[in-house]
């Protein structure tokens, strides 16, 4: 029995996500190591410990608690995408299912979860927003302001990975002067709540000038920045406009800057460059994503080097 429970462990420590096993009363049983490297708690310090304060989104959200409703319908699961804080206090965006474990007679045992970080994902699903929750989306100029400070300035004192997505609407100068004001303005609804309809959890869409938008993202390369934009790119194709009859087909350009790693640029660098790569991707034709030249980096003023667009 015991070669068996050792083989068990054996499987469970080499997947790669990771794997936590507590019982009904919440004491952690399996910790393993994938489940070490997304939180940086250590198994010694989880197993048969209280579990801290930062993971419970993560293990006793109260949709999950054993001790609760899933009592008298086990077994249950639940699959959800929570955030949690690990060791270092960084904000984690974690994909988590959690089965309730139960015995012969149906009655509660335990629970295991198994959970990987968002990040990991190409895309979540995402329901169509009605046009009025897509209208509690747009933020005025000067709120979004606020709001991109406050992010940043997070994400300079250790916090989730920070990214921009400028967002211009190609056919918008077009349609102002062809069909006015009042026709401009709807095709923008339009656009923003397509857009709406690929937003990832905490990020935060708003109108930044007339005719364009700003995104405030959280995927931790400009890689999979870039993958998000294209995506929203294709979003914004699918909008149907009509305007009196006549069928006019939407694109949008957008230029995707990533924060340093190491926080070295100012918001008002980003924008800048975030601005200039849209500006290319709309100048090379539109319905495209530029990805703006990385930060130049910090350099002594005796340094004669210059750093320069790429």
């Amino acid at each position: 029995m015991s070669d068996r429970v050792a083989l068990l462990e054996a499987v469970l420590d080499s997947r790669a996500e990771g794997i936590a096993l507590s019982d009904t009363g919440g004491a952690m049983l399996l910790w393993n190591p994938a489940a070490e490297a997304i939180t940086g708690y250590s198994r010694a310090e989880m197993l048969s410990e209280p579990i801290p304060a930062p993971l419970k989104p993560l293990l006793l959200d109260a949709a999950w608690e054993i001790n609760g409703p899933a009592r008298a319908c086990c077994p249950s699961s639940h699959r959800a995408l929570v955030a949690l804080k690990n060791k270092a206090g960084q904000v984690l965006r974690v994909l988590a299912e959690r089965e309730i474990l139960c015995d012969a007679a149906g009655g509660p045992v335990g629970a295991v979860v198994f959970f990987h970080l968002a990040q990991a994902l190409d895309a979540l699903p995402h329901g169509e927003s009605s046009p009025s929750e897509a209208e509690e989306i747009e933020t005025s100029q000067e709120e979004l302001e606020d709001r991109l400070q406050l992010e940043f300035d997070g994400f300079a004192h250790g916090g989730p990975p920070f990214g921009v997505l400028w967002i211009n609407v190609d056919q918008a100068e077009h349609l102002h002067k062809t069909h006015g004001v009042s026709a401009c303005h709807e095709m923008l609804s339009k656009v923003r709540r397509s857009l709406a309809q690929g937003l990832r959890p905490a990020e935060v869409l708003g109108r930044w000038g007339g005719d364009e938008f700003l995104l405030i993202a959280h995927e931790p390369t400009a890689d999979l920045l870039a993958a998000h934009a294209r995506m929203l790119v294709g979003l914004a194709r699918t909008a149907d406009f009509r305007w009196w009859g006549d069928r006019i087909s939407l694109t949008v350009s957008i230029g995707a800057a990533q924060a340093p790693a190491d926080a070295t640029e100012s918001l008002a660098q980003l924008l800048a460059r975030a601005q200039e790569a849209m500006a290319s991707s709309s100048q090379a034709g539109g319905n495209r994503v530029t990805v703006a030249a990385p930060a130049c980096p910090a350099v002594n003023a005796a340094e004669e080097n210059s750093c320069s667009p790429s």
